[in-house]
């Protein structure tokens, strides 16, 4: 790892940037699994709806955190992709995570930088939750045949 510093405008920019996008996935979650039709509606309106609660927690915390920083935490989600097609939401989530789990590790890396080892560690755990749902969005989509 480098050996540059970060400053905290950097640190609480990118945690906004984070909060923005578990904010969409608190929207997205809640949208599909009233939305999601066809046969597999019930599983995927539970694998849905089982995310929501962890997506809160994860945006309570950078909440938390950029206000104990000094900053203030955004309102403002990032866009909430739209679809009615199980298929295109599970592939939504999938990205969605995927860009997820790269931010937070680019984030982990700020913290270190700037010395805040206590927010590394949470975020190390946030993305140990993301890559959860990360790798049970992959398998439901593995063996996925729906439109």
């Amino acid at each position: 790892m480098s050996n540059t510093k970060v400053d905290k405008q950097t640190l609480i920019d990118g945690l906004n940037e984070d909060l923005a996008n578990e904010y969409q996935a608190v929207i997205t979650y809640l949208t599909y699994a009233a939305c999601v039709s066809g046969i597999h509606r019930q599983e995927l309106k539970e694998f849905f709806e089982k995310e929501i609660q962890e997506e809160l927690q994860h945006a309570q915390f950078l909440a938390n955190k950029i206000a104990a920083l000094g900053g203030k935490p955004t309102t403002v989600p990032a866009n909430v992709p739209y679809t009615e097609n199980p298929k295109e939401m599970l592939e939504n989530v999938l990205k969605a995570e995927t860009e997820t789990i790269e931010r937070y590790v680019e984030r982990m890396k700020q913290a270190e930088a700037y010395g805040d080892y206590g927010l590394a560690n949470d975020l190390h755990d946030i993305i140990s939750d993301e890559t959860s749902h990360k790798e049970e969005t992959e398998k439901i989509l593995k063996g996925y045949q729906g439109d």
